[in-house]
């Protein structure tokens, strides 16, 4: 029986969950404002849209991952974010796991043909 659309597209979203983080804490190495941290995820192939965005953008401030500051940008105030010290080391440790589990789910698919 074949797997059902539905299925994949929950499957699809619960994979990018994780991925989405590990990319806007990469991301946030430079200072960013929201529309300019979407743009440089989405040139890299990273589409992440805005209601998903500006909540993950304030949970990992609150968990100090992030700093943010409210200034003036072409006479508007804009929240721009950086990557706070422990999001620096959190963003170390991520890329360490996910680089180890990259290559191990490489094995797996490449022993199982897939």
């Amino acid at each position: 029986m074949p797997v059902g659309a539905d299925i994949i597209e929950a499957l699809r979203m619960e994979l990018r969950r994780g991925t989405l983080i590990l990319a806007v804490l990469g991301a946030l190495r430079e200072e960013r404002y929201g529309y300019t941290l979407r743009s440089a995820l989405a040139g890299q192939g990273v589409e992440i849209d805005e209601g998903a965005l500006y909540p993950m953008l304030r949970r990992l401030e609150t968990q100090g991952l992030l700093t943010s500051e409210w200034r003036e940008d072409a006479k508007r105030q804009k929240r721009f974010y950086q990557l706070s010290n422990d999001g620096a080391a959190a963003l170390k440790h991520l890329t360490d796991e996910w680089r180890a589990m990259n290559g191990a789910i490489e094995k797996i698919l490449k022993e199982t043909g897939r």
